[in-house]
């Protein structure tokens, strides 16, 4: 969906899906700290209008934000004044809906005032590099809600095309011509890596293969690539679940950080 506009500056982009729950699980999982752990990145929300919010972006480094709005179970909001270098401050709202089979609709929009169109790519960046965090939530809410999690996360930035670096790391996982619904075990990996493809994507931006994860413990990996021009990077996360997820995903994402330096030449940090 394009960017949207109107006469006042305002410039939007707004993405829209279907999840398992209730909204109180939902918002859980949208709004709150342990919620988005669960499920996109590592992050801590003080729970107020006014709170802190802070999202840990790994090697990317982390972008801060504060609570603007807070109607549990369904509405959310905030605001990122530094999320890049010069940019205008970019807002955030998030709306539950109830549906029937208890599922809801949730509704996400990422706005901002500006003049000119020097903050269009980037908008349409978040736009297209939702869809697989999305797909995570959905198989969060589905087996995982409410569980404890961590995130192992490791990624590689390379200039190359990103078609190129998507097909080394598929190859060097052994997960080629992956199809959802099959179970596939990843080969040469730094510990074993196996369970049901749940979803294959490929787009001119961002590919990736979601995996319903049996080993090395029950979980999600995301595993993907996101092109811009001929820079790409190439990611793997982990999200691990249980009260000991924390300690396991800090053992396993130095072997993984390793892994793809190893795969993509890359000399250490």
């Amino acid at each position: 969906m394009p960017i949207k506009k109107d006469e006042t500056g305002k410039r939007w982009v707004e993405m829209e899906l279907s999840v398992p729950g209730t909204p109180e699980q939902v918002w859980q999982a949208i709004a709150t700290g342990p919620g988005y752990t669960a499920w996109f990145t590592p992050a801590t929300i003080d729970e107020r209008v006014g709170g802190a919010i802070r999202f840990d972006m790994g090697e990317n480094g982390e972008s801060n934000g504060e609570v603007t709005l807070w109607e549990p179970p369904f509405r959310f909001g905030y605001v990122e004044r530094d999320w890049a270098e010069g940019a205008p401050s970019l807002a955030t709202k998030i709306t539950v809906t109830a549906r029937s089979g208890n599922r809801c609709i949730v509704r996400m929009v990422h706005s901002l005032f500006a003049s000119t169109d020097d903050w269009d790519d980037q908008m349409e960046g978040f736009e297209s590099g939702w869809p697989g965090f999305f797909e995570v939530l959905r198989l969060y809410l589905s087996l995982f809600s409410g569980k404890k999690a961590a995130v192992s996360a490791a990624m590689a930035h390379v200039e190359a095309p990103q078609l190129d670096v998507w097909k080394r790391l598929i190859d060097g996982l052994g997960l080629a011509g992956a199809n959802a619904g099959e179970t596939r075990t990843a080969s040469r990996t730094p510990e074993p890596l196996s369970g049901v493809v749940e979803r294959v994507q490929q787009g001119d931006k961002e590919r990736y293969v979601l995996l319903r994860l049996t080993q090395p413990s029950p979980g999600i990996a995301l595993i993907g690539t996101y092109g811009i021009e001929d820079a790409t990077t190439a990611g793997i996360t982990l999200y691990l679940y249980g009260d000991d997820a924390g300690q396991r995903a800090a053992a396993s994402a130095p072997g993984w950080k390793d892994w793809l330096r190893d795969t993509f030449g890359q000399a250490p940090h």
